[in-house]
């Protein structure tokens, strides 16, 4: 068909049908992958196929790149895990593993003590470790079998980060959150480069006076059994389990090393909870809150940032230890972090939700004695629809049915795959694939003529159009984001700025079309904006 005017009227002509025009919720299922792992504490990868699955009991066992439980164990520890919330609790591999083939575990000793260690890989079989190899790290007394954090990673920055509960019992009864003289209730971060471990010397309280330990990265934490960074931003996100009224997720943007503390136990999620006791200048509210009436403990999950389900890219995923649904987080344009509720049913006991090499999800289950992980998966795992475009004729890629916009307005009658444009504008399509599988293209902009776009005082923009880098030039004091979206306002790419200088975004990945460019300071207010193409 060939467009050639649009009248006024076509929204209203549509509006019987909107629930028709617009695309299915971001829903999630879990998919079985591998039984008989009793009590799942943690999942991670060593740069390779494999998953390394830890268990309460001190034994990592290795799931390869076929999903195959290979039948003897990685490695076993003796531990002690007489308490459920107690054994071996966390498992990071060194970021040199390729080469040095160290790695790190986190687990409770016969003295309720916990205890860092270091491991290495054994010499002939990559998939045994040497038991004869531990070196101590680090130890911390635990006063109480519970509160243990457990989680450990290395960051973007290479230093190995470590979370540590208050210490037990309930309510935190020596206020360990809140004293800088106790590692319980932190998160510490520490060079394992040379062992036992120095300090990096832009730890927040590297030279504090008084008896504040310098291995502390951030206090006022509870009990944060699961933290993670997200792969592309670095950004730290935090799984803070509640005392009697709120779960809470905490987050702290990247190479910000201020020393954020988190409240705990002045508050607890955005209640007070023994703030006649606390400095409230500087503390960290979460960005999101459960109550413990609904839920139990919180799981601190992951940004998803794998290459299958492009709908989920961007947002953090999480779950609770009782009610076991997938939750996500994430920011829209004005940088408000908006909640979603991914499935409407979920398992038992989910402990840890990690990923593999390549960013994709699976979520490890503690409670049954035939433990399991599972693979996280988009219910609608089509690719985003694509438009192509010969001419005057834009395709479609295929599909069961398909309803066409142009500049967000739906076009009467417009249901092929292919349809003749004559009329400049902002093209996308709604490809409908069948039952909860209706998705949006990216906007294609049409035009014999290109885009026309004013310049924008002090802030230069090029290469425009572009095909693989994008330089934002001349950003002023005060610049906190740089965005790019679709015209349909989703986001496409979101950086972290420390005000004037020089950005360089990566839109290889991207499609052609046009895009909206943002900088925004640390309110979200926006600072300017530009229309900007991207070619093929």
């Amino acid at each position: 068909m060939t467009i050639r005017s649009l009248p006024a009227i076509a929204a209203v002509l549509f509006t019987a049908c909107a629930e028709a025009q617009v695309p299915s919720p971001v829903k999630v299922q879990l998919q079985s992958y591998v039984n008989g792992l009793p009590n799942v504490t943690d999942i991670t990868h060593a740069g390779d196929e494999r998953l390394f699955v830890a268990l309460r009991n001190g034994t990592i066992r290795i799931i390869n790149g076929d999903g195959q439980l290979l039948p003897n164990p990685f490695l076993t520890i003796s531990v002690n895990s007489s308490s459920t919330e107690q054994g071996l609790l966390g498992l990071a591999f060194d970021p040199d593993y390729a080469t040095n083939g160290y790695f790190y575990v986190n687990y409770i000793q016969n003295d309720n003590s916990t205890r860092i260690a270091r491991y290495k890989v054994s010499d002939n079989d990559p998939n045994t470790a040497d038991p004869n190899s531990a070196v101590t790290v680090l130890t911390v007394a635990q006063p109480f079998s519970n509160h243990n954090g457990g989680d450990l990673a290395f960051g973007p920055d290479g230093y190995l980060y470590i979370s540590l509960g208050d210490g037990g019992s309930g309510g935190d009864p020596a206020n360990n959150g809140q004293k800088m003289n106790t590692l319980l209730g932190k998160i510490l971060r520490i060079d394992v480069s040379s062992l036992p471990y120095t300090i990096p010397p832009d730890n927040p309280f590297v030279g504090a006076t008084g008896d504040t330990l310098p291995e502390i990265w951030a206090s006022g934490l509870r009990n944060p059994w699961r933290f993670g960074f997200d792969r592309e931003t670095g950004d730290m996100w935090i799984g803070d389990v509640g005392q009697n009224s709120w779960e809470e997720i905490d987050f702290w943007p990247a190479d910000d090393h201020s020393g954020p503390n988190f409240g705990w136990r002045c508050y607890e999620g955005f209640a007070n909870f023994s703030s006649g006791q606390c400095n409230e200048v500087g503390t960290v509210p979460p960005v999101r809150t459960h109550p413990t009436s609904q839920w139990c403990s919180i799981i601190g999950g992951r940004v998803y940032r794998g290459a299958n389900y492009y709908r989920l890219v961007g947002r953090y995923l999480y779950t609770d230890y009782c009610d076991g649904k997938i939750h996500s987080l994430h920011r829209n344009d004005n940088l408000e972090w908006v909640p979603e509720q991914l499935t409407t049913t979920g398992g038992n006991g989910p402990s840890v939700i990690a990923e593999n090499v390549h960013g994709e999800l699976f979520v490890g289950y503690h409670h049954s004695a035939n433990g399991r992980v599972m693979r996280l998966v988009d219910v609608c795992p089509m690719p985003q629809p694509t438009i192509t475009v010969d001419g005057n004729v834009l395709t479609a890629s295929a599909a069961n049915g398909y309803v066409w916009f142009l500049d967000g307005q739906v076009i009467p009658g417009a249901t092929e795959q292919s349809i003749e444009a004559t009329t400049s504008g902002h093209y996308s399509v709604l490809a409908d694939h069948g039952t909860d599988c209706k998705l949006m293209s990216q906007t294609v902009f049409h035009s014999s003529t290109g885009i026309a776009q004013a310049p924008t005082p002090g802030v230069q923009v090029g290469p425009v159009p572009a095909q693989d880098r994008l330089t934002v030039d001349g950003l002023v004091e005060g610049a906190a984001f740089v965005r790019l979206m679709d015209t349909a306002g989703r986001i496409q790419v979101d950086e972290h700025v420390n005000g004037a200088g020089t950005l360089v975004l990566d839109v290889s990945g991207l499609s052609a079309g046009s895009y909206v460019l943002k900088v925004l300071d640390k309110t979200g207010s926006e600072l300017m904006h530009r229309v900007v193409s991207v070619v093929r």
